[in-house]
Parts: structure tokens; sequence; C-alpha cells
């Protein structure tokens, strides 16, 4: 297996970032966002809801868009009626530690996984070595440089289907990131491997977004997912509710980790970060029902992928990478760029694979949706290739 270690760009006179108390003006879907990349580097802050638009079809953000079930509308439904009170996050923090099988003081409830990642930057400042893998999701590296961190890039290879050998995490990095399954590569790495990680005097944050995507035979749960291990030395598991049950507006995610970490990370956290609705959602997601739920859900996706990534490999140029196994899949094909174009001028949204270390404009990121958007989006894509 090949990975390389990219070292932290040059520094420049002015900070490369700045978190934004306000909402962050969004880049456009060819255009750069605000200043959150490495000097040089790729957009940190473009994500695929930039790529939608009027009249799209979306295939660009992971975000699954069924109809909620009344189980979920219903408590959120009735906390707007608690709204004059402060958010009380004990009973979500206590039902989100029972799934998990966690005691409350080992979980920290979150305006999104997002805010989990500036948590994680604010508070880790003495960190002397932070490595994140590569590709992933570009929130973490954004919010170590915007408080201030050199970064270090591990560059998974496509040839190995950017699959993680921890032997090419440096041995001294003191914080590590990681995503599993990984946006946007969709692989899942063996938790054996992610566990190789773990040491005295590391914090390992693995970003599991979209655990409650993934599906294996033979496996109850959520396969490969460290949310429960806590033997595990200074691990950090990130969670999010956003992609399965369609939450990206309320945000609502957690961390999950050893009980002096989270106060560290609970201390840089502003009071009541977390809306009332919210932590409604996260009590509602959290019960047997919703897991059981969300298993189903799993399953169904992966037929889905199967289909999409049938559909894709028949095309002439067209290459999924690796083993996909979340709600996404990333291929790389010649001229990407200007397919992606043609696309959207054809009424699709895909999301552009340039913004993301270790990728480049041949690369796409395609979510996985129903077997007859599928087929139809297929349709569309052999045609432009055949042009």
């Amino acid at each position: 297996m090949r990975a390389h270690l990219v070292p932290p760009p040059p520094t420049r006179d002015e900070p490369d970032a700045t978190v934004e108390a306000g909402p962050r003006p969004g880049p456009g879907p060819d255009g750069p966002g605000p200043d959150r990349a490495a000097p040089g580097g790729p957009d940190l802050g473009h994500h695929g809801d930039a790529e939608v638009g009027d009249g799209l079809v979306d295939l660009a953000v992971n975000v699954r868009r069924a109809p909620m079930p009344d189980w979920l509308a219903d408590p959120i439904t009735a906390a707007l009626g608690e709204l004059a009170a402060y958010p009380d996050p004990r009973p979500a923090r206590a039902a989100v530690a029972a799934r998990h099988g966690r005691p409350p003081e080992e979980v920290l409830l979150t305006a999104g996984a997002a805010e989990g990642f500036v948590l994680l930057a604010r508070a880790l400042t003495g960190a002397r070595r932070p490595v994140v893998v590569h590709p992933q999701f570009t929130e973490p590296e954004a919010a170590l440089r915007a408080a201030g961190h050199p970064v270090e890039r591990v560059l998974l290879d496509p040839a190995d289907g950017f699959r993680l050998d921890p032997a090419r995490v440096p041995a001294d990095a003191d914080l590590v990131m990681v995503g599993n399954p990984t946006n946007p590569t969709s692989v899942l790495h063996p938790a054996a491997d992610l566990a190789a990680l773990a040491r005295p005097g590391r914090v390992l944050v693995v970003d599991e977004a979209f655990a409650d995507t993934t599906a294996a035979p033979g496996v109850d749960g959520e396969p490969e997912s460290l949310a429960a291990r806590r033997d595990l030395p200074g691990l950090v598991v990130v969670r999010s509710l956003t992609k399965t049950w369609g939450l990206a507006g309320l945000r609502i995610g957690y961390l999950l980790g050893e009980a002096p970490l989270l106060a560290r990370l609970a201390a840089a956290q502003p009071l009541w970060a977390v809306s009332t609705p919210a932590l409604a959602a996260a009590t509602a997601c959290a019960s047997p029902a919703a897991v059981a739920a969300e298993r189903a859900i799993a399953a169904e996706l992966a037929a889905d992928r199967d289909h999409l990534v049938t559909r894709l490999s028949a095309l002439p140029g067209v290459r999924v990478a690796g083993r996909p196994a979340s709600a996404f899949v990333l291929v790389h094909l010649p001229g990407a760029a200007g397919v992606r174009q043609r696309l959207r001028e054809r009424g699709w949204a895909v999301r552009r694979g340039d913004t993301f270390p270790g990728l480049g404009a041949d690369w796409l990121r395609v979510a996985v949706r129903d077997r007859a958007t599928t087929d139809t989006f297929a349709q569309v894509l052999a045609e432009i290739l055949e042009a």
C-alpha cells in the first residue's frame, strides 16, 4: 500500500481562515468560497450544498430526503412549544449514551458534527503534530487551520482503493483525524486498522458521520464502528444525525470519548449550543426502534448503491473507486470537470472532487438515490460521454 505525508504549506502573514459567527457565505458551483484553504491548496470550504440549485436533481448532497417518520417528527414539533425554557441536554445525552453502551459523561452533544471539529481544534491547543488522513471531509482540517494549527496530510493512494495503512501515520503525531466510512471515497476501513492508531499521548478522532449508512451481511449493527469502544486511549468518535434522518438544517451531532477529554471540549463550547428541537431529535434517534429502522434503511441503501455502481461501471471511461460502503460513490473520469458542467446543463448536480486534498479535477462524487433516479442519471451521463 502507498501513501505519502504532505508537510504543512508555508505560512502567510495573515491567518488562513476564521470561524464565522454568522452564516458562512456559500461558494458558487465553480467559484471559490471563503478563505479556508491552505495557501495554494484546495478550497476546504466548498461543500456539496454549493453544487445544487433550482431545477437540478441533487446527487451532490449525501442527505436522505425521505419523509420524516412520525416518531421523529412528533417530538421535534412538540419541542417547539418548549422554546421559552433553556435547553436541557441531560435526557438526550443519557439516551445517546445508552445507545452506545457508555455513561453520559462520555457523550458531548454538538450543533452538528462540524461543531465537534471546531471544539477539538480550539480545545487541543497543545497538539504539536496534527495529521489529517485524506481524502476526507474537509472541515476537520479547516477547523484546525482556523485555530492556528499547522496540519500535515497523509494522502491515501487511489491505486490501493484509498485504503488506510496505519503504519503511514507518523508515530509522533499527537492528533490524528480520519473518516470511517470516509467522505468522499466511501471506503470503510477495518476497525482493527483504526484501533491500531490509538496510543497514549495521542488523540485519535474518527469521523463516523456516515456510520449509520453502512451495512454488512451477518452484522447486526454498524460494521467497523468504534462508537462502543471504551478501551482505546484518546479515542474521540464524531457522529451525526444528518444523513439518514435528513436533519442537516436542525444541526445535531455528538462526540463519544473519555470523560476528561470531553470535559475539555465542553469547556470550549458555548452555553446551550444545542437547541431544544435538536435535543428532541437526538433522543428520538437513539431509541431501539430508531436504530432498527436505521439498520433497515442501511440495508436498502446497500442494494441501491450496488445498482449505482453497476450502472456507472458499465460506462466507458468511468471507474468507481475502491469498494463503496456509504451513501455515495467516488468516480474517476477523465475530463470530469467538463462532464460535471454538462450534467448541470442537463439538470443534474454532482459533487466536484478537486476541493478534496488528494483528489483532482478528474474526480466526481455521486450520491446514492433510488434505482429509477440512478437509471435516468446513468442514461444522461452515457449520452454526454458519447457526444
